[in-house]
């Protein structure tokens, strides 16, 4: 009679056991859905809200431009999308803007107008699985910086092999110039700007998870990560502070002290991180992405002058 009692409760122990863990490994299929697919409806919306939080006279300036499609087709077999607006005047220099998560090129509008005005060339891509670029797995920055590579190759066989390349990223996009960074770059990349970026893919997603979602990261994340091999990188892989490490380009970091995004300690894990001339600045009162929004024109210069040295003309 033991030996059935105990034959009963093994069984149903297995049973609770094997449903608790199905439901886990269903719990962290669906997290990873939900931290890394993207959809066109989505995207769609993602366009929409990046036009919608810029001011409508940088809208109606982007629209003077007349901005011309360039496409690259990803390492992975992606046709990626971008806009270029050429400056009024003969110039070596180009800025490579880098949009954010849920967005699109055209939240980096008022970045491109500024950057015209100062007689740069402007290259907006819409990232993988954003916008109208194909991919339905959202890269945090890490394939990512692979097709970085790409636009600036395609840089340098449209603008010309003297280009002077600045790369500018907010959020996910600071966490993709920073990534590109890390990478064998041809000598036209002058800086870097990073503004709200995140030091690792793994971490920020832990973060997200827990504020955003509510949702207990263990065991949930690293079932989740094992997912994203699916795509062929691993959240775990994104390693944007090691990446800085193995670079000598003139990074500026910005960040404001009331981001509730990406955690403030990642502006001092990056700037430690950072091998080469570095230069951090946290607005006191900015939240994330906020600091340009607050004060552009103080923005705006404190990039200039950063620049200055690194880009000539």
């Amino acid at each position: 009679m033991q030996l059935k009692t105990w034959q009963k409760w093994v069984t149903g122990a297995v049973v609770a056991t094997t449903a608790s863990a199905v439901g886990v490994l269903g719990g962290s299929a669906v997290v990873y859905q939900a931290i890394t697919k993207s959809f066109s409806r989505g995207r769609r919306k993602s366009k929409l809200r990046a036009i919608a939080e810029n001011a409508p006279a940088d809208n109606a300036w982007y629209l003077r431009q007349h901005p011309v499609e360039w496409t690259q087709t990803s390492l992975d077999g992606l046709v990626l999308r971008s806009s270029f607006i050429a400056a009024d005047h003969p110039t070596t220099k180009v800025v490579i803007l880098a949009h954010g998560l849920g967005h699109a090129r055209e939240q980096m509008i008022p970045w491109a107008r500024t950057f015209h005005d100062w007689g740069y060339d402007v290259l907006m891509p819409d990232a993988r699985a954003h916008g109208e670029s194909e991919g339905c797995t959202i890269g945090y920055g890490w394939p990512d910086r692979i097709d970085y590579q790409g636009w600036i190759q395609e840089i340098l066989n449209k603008c010309g092999e003297d280009s002077q390349i600045v790369l500018l990223g907010i959020s996910m996009g600071a966490a993709t110039v920073m990534a590109t960074a890390g990478e064998e770059l041809p000598s036209n990349v002058k800086a870097v700007v990073a503004d709200s970026g995140y030091a690792s893919v793994m971490a920020e997603a832990r973060f997200r998870l827990h504020h955003k979602y509510h949702v207990p990261t263990t065991p949930t994340l690293p079932i989740a990560d094992q997912y994203s091999r699916l795509a062929g990188y691993r959240l775990a892989d994104g390693d944007i502070a090691g990446q800085l490490r193995k670079t000598r380009l003139p990074l500026l970091l910005i960040q404001g002290a009331n981001d509730e995004t990406v955690p403030v300690t990642n502006l001092n894990i990056l700037y430690q991180a950072a091998a080469g001339p570095k230069q951090k600045y946290r607005d006191p009162v900015a939240g994330h992405i906020e600091t340009r929004k607050l004060d552009p024109e103080r923005y705006d210069q404190m990039v200039a002058d950063f620049l200055q040295p690194y880009v000539v003309g």
